[in-house]
């Protein structure tokens, strides 16, 4: 992990992670939790929050526009609070937008803890409703919603990105990953090397949306950045 100044945001420095580094983040913390399968099955989010921080994410009415947020104190993560409204619609696809949720909020925690727990309390960017002087993060963007991957769309918060950044690694794990593709496979190139069958992505999406519990866009999203389409159709080494 490197550090830059930075230039947004109610931070003094930047931390830059690059796509291996939060992979091998994500892997290694879901190795120690013991919470990685040993099979391609859905991740138990929630467990690993409890697990790792000691904590049970609630519930709590919020405006629609928040799907959550995480409260920081100097001694790191005090607690994770879920919008009730997520919960209380009781569908498959709400269950799979909590769980993306959590990964963003695990996201918060796994990255930038030493951040926020550095942080003036008087910060008004992280104020809430009871208690406007808890440091705390208010986490707006739906997780996967930008399909670009450029941070002009988060409007100057880059931590945001690096938390949505980590929705696919830890609810995806690339090992169980690779293995759940493995019927959607075509060797290309010379080398033989393989590669996600272009034909069978939407197959692939679907499948692995339903080994893993997760919202079609965040598969698509993993997908994609593992996956690019334009080096699929090209078959070149």
């Amino acid at each position: 992990m490197k550090t830059f100044k930075a230039h947004t945001g109610p931070f003094k420095e930047r931390p830059y992670f690059t796509p291996q580094e939060i992979e091998s983040i994500c892997l290694s913390e879901l190795q120690a939790n013991e919470l990685l399968p040993l099979e391609p099955a859905p991740i138990r989010i929630d467990r690993f929050i409890e697990k790792k921080y000691n904590i049970t994410p609630q519930y709590e009415n919020m405006e629609n526009s928040i799907l959550g947020y995480t409260i920081f104190s100097q001694t790191g993560v005090q607690a994770m609070m879920i919008n009730r409204c997520l919960d209380e619609e009781n569908s498959q696809a709400s269950e799979r937008r909590i769980r993306s949720t959590l990964a963003h909020e695990a996201g918060h925690c796994l990255l930038h803890t030493h951040l926020f727990s550095n942080l003036s309390s008087s910060r008004p960017l992280f104020a809430d409703y009871q208690n406007p002087r808890r440091p705390k993060v208010l986490c707006r963007d739906v997780p996967g919603n930008d399909h670009s991957g450029s941070l002009k769309t988060y409007d100057g918060r880059w931590w945001e990105f690096q938390a949505n950044s980590v929705i696919g690694s830890l609810l995806l794990p690339r090992p169980l990953l690779e293995k759940a593709l493995e019927p959607y496979k075509i060797k290309a190139g010379l080398l033989g090397i393989k590669q996600l069958d272009p034909t069978k992505r939407a197959l692939a999406i679907n499948s692995i949306v339903d080994i893993f519990n997760i919202n079609p866009i965040v598969a698509k999203i993993r997908l994609d950045g593992l996956y690019p389409v334009a080096k699929e159709t090209q078959m070149s080494l």
